[in-house]
């Protein structure tokens, strides 16, 4: 892995890269790592109540980041209770999330974004660290086969062809500690989730791209347990491998962690067969199983 092989899995620093339910699912399954665990969040998202406060306030997409954090919840608590409640009914506040309202009334009131991400963590007892890809409000575009550029994260989950490429405007730097987390890392996981829209848009900041070419971890690519809906659907794994490193610079992904084998990929990735379904959603990973994955990928060195 990095410099000095750590075989110990309470030992290992490891950076998970991605966003909403699947950034969330890792964390929450290698949370009793505590402050080993980091995790970069994309803040590209414009739809659904972070939407509606980006449209209206400004400032990066929340919802990816108080998804993590709900998963990360491990002491219920009236801020917990608070943190997670969702307005009903009619009016502006239907559908808003008051963890989205609150951090960002904390952004507004802090210096920097991930001063109100750390407040968040300190009252709700979350020891992982959660980094938010950039400081700096950005969307995903997306160059279509047709030479169209589609804007937003929303629109390219609609699309009927996969993009070509896909673009952070305006071309923000990113989170100095997320480019430091990922230098220091003994193991780097790249989702699962959305590919296009949750795993992509963090390799696409050219600090994240120059650490992530330059590092010494060992890079796993997590597979989703179904098939996307989108233009992500349309993608083979091999295709998202490519993508993945074309983002990076050129630096291989070394492993593939997934519930089965995949004949069609290049010999130089190594596969990790494991069985990682929930048993209540055959789609969603089990935490125990992707942790003891996780876990067992670590003592291989």
């Amino acid at each position: 892995m990095s410099n000095t092989t750590v075989k110990d899995p309470t030992q290992a620093k490891i950076v998970a890269i991605g966003g909403g339910h699947g950034l969330g699912r890792i964390l929450s399954a290698l949370s009793e790592y505590g402050e080993n665990i980091t995790g970069i969040v994309t803040t590209t998202d414009n739809g659904g109540s972070t939407g509606r406060i980006r449209a209206c306030q400004g400032g990066i997409a929340w919802g990816d980041t108080r998804n993590c954090i709900n998963q990360l919840i491990t002491e219920p608590s009236i801020g917990s209770m608070i943190f997670e409640y969702r307005f009903r009914g009619n009016g502006e506040l239907n559908g808003h999330n008051l963890g989205n309202l609150m951090l960002k009334a904390l952004d507004n009131l802090s210096i920097r974004p991930l001063e109100a991400i750390n407040l968040i963590r300190d009252m709700l007892k979350v020891k992982t660290h959660i980094l938010p890809m950039s400081e700096h409000p950005a969307d995903l575009s997306a160059l279509t086969p047709t030479g169209d550029i589609i804007c937003g994260e929303t629109s390219i989950d609609e699309l009927n062809d996969v993009p070509q490429r896909l673009y952070v405007e305006p071309a923000v730097p990113a989170t100095k500690e997320a480019v430091i987390a990922i230098q220091e890392a003994d193991l780097i996981l790249l989702g699962p989730g959305s590919f296009l829209t949750s795993v992509m848009p963090p390799l696409l900041l050219k600090e994240t791209e120059s650490a992530l070419r330059g590092c010494k971890a060992k890079i796993i690519f997590v597979t989703n347990l179904d098939k996307e809906k989108g233009p992500a659907g349309m993608m083979s794994l091999q295709q998202m491998l490519y993508w993945c490193e074309r983002a990076m610079g050129g630096r291989q992904v070394n492993s593939i962690l997934s519930d089965n084998y995949h004949e069609e990929l290049d010999t130089k990735y190594h596969q990790h067969v494991e069985e990682l379904a929930s048993n209540n959603h055959e789609w969603r990973h089990d935490r125990e199983k992707l942790k003891q994955a996780i876990d067992r990928i670590i003592m291989a060195g």
